[in-house]
């Protein structure tokens, strides 16, 4: 990310450090998944977790003379971890680690946003109460129409800011961290393994599909959500109910 356009916790989530940290649990929970279905040696999962590090300047140089950065990033693993890294990422492919990787930082980016907007929504809140009585004139495509109050125009945007947060993001929140069935290879250690390590680490649960709307459902939910909402916080209250 541009440093200078973001914020220290968004950046955190995108930044080196937390990739390969989460590269590293991920590849600690796959042994364990490993050795519950006794592909590799019960004994070793202790040391692995236990060891497991890793140092991002000899990852890079590592990465400039392999030219694969999952390559450099296991060798580093390795040089902490000591024998028993030959265990590592066993059965697995890059995209299992990547694709994983990325759905849990994209489900640590929606959780940032969606705290944010539930700050916006709570100063949209306060100032919707603070001119509900503030009259304004009313829009129709860009032309003036029947005067309005302020408060009911700052009231319409709650809808987007609501608790399940915009419709965009939805899909970080309700697809489960894992490969890209698209991208990774059939192997028959690592397909099941995710379904159960993924899960039970970050909690996620299955896909649920995105609903199709006709434009005409979308603006009775949002009409209705506004009227909920302008007569259960304003009194009186400001919409034409």
């Amino acid at each position: 990310m541009i440093e200078r356009y973001s914020r220290p916790e968004m950046a955190r989530i995108w930044a080196a450090k937390n990739r390969f940290q989460i590269w590293l649990e991920i590849e600690t929970l796959a042994c364990e998944a490993q050795a519950e279905l006794g592909v590799i040696p019960k004994e070793v999962v202790p040391v692995i977790r236990a060891k497991g590090d890793f140092d991002i300047a000899r990852i890079d140089e590592i990465e400039a003379e392999v030219k694969h950065d999952v390559i450099a990033f296991l060798t580093s693993v390795s040089e902490h971890v000591g024998p028993e890294a030959r265990f590592i990422h066993q059965g697995m492919t890059s995209s299992d680690v990547l694709d994983t990787c990325l759905s849990v930082q994209l489900t640590q980016a929606a959780d940032e946003l969606l705290a944010d907007l539930d700050m916006v929504l709570e100063s949209l809140k306060a100032r919707a109460l603070e001119h509900k009585d503030t009259v304004c004139i009313g829009r129709s495509h860009g032309i003036h129409a029947e005067p309005v109050t302020f408060g009911l125009k700052l009231a319409s945007f709650t809808p987007r800011c609501s608790a399940t947060g915009p419709a965009w993001l939805l899909p970080a929140k309700t697809s489960p961290p894992g490969p890209s069935p698209a991208r990774s290879a059939p192997s028959p250690t690592s397909i099941p393994l995710w379904k159960n390590t993924s899960a039970r680490k970050w909690g996620s649960g299955p896909s649920r599909p995105r609903p199709r709307l006709s434009r005409a459902t979308v603006t009775a939910e949002w009409s209705r959500s506004i009227s909920w909402w302008c007569c259960s916080h304003a009194e009186p209250c400001p919409c034409p109910c």
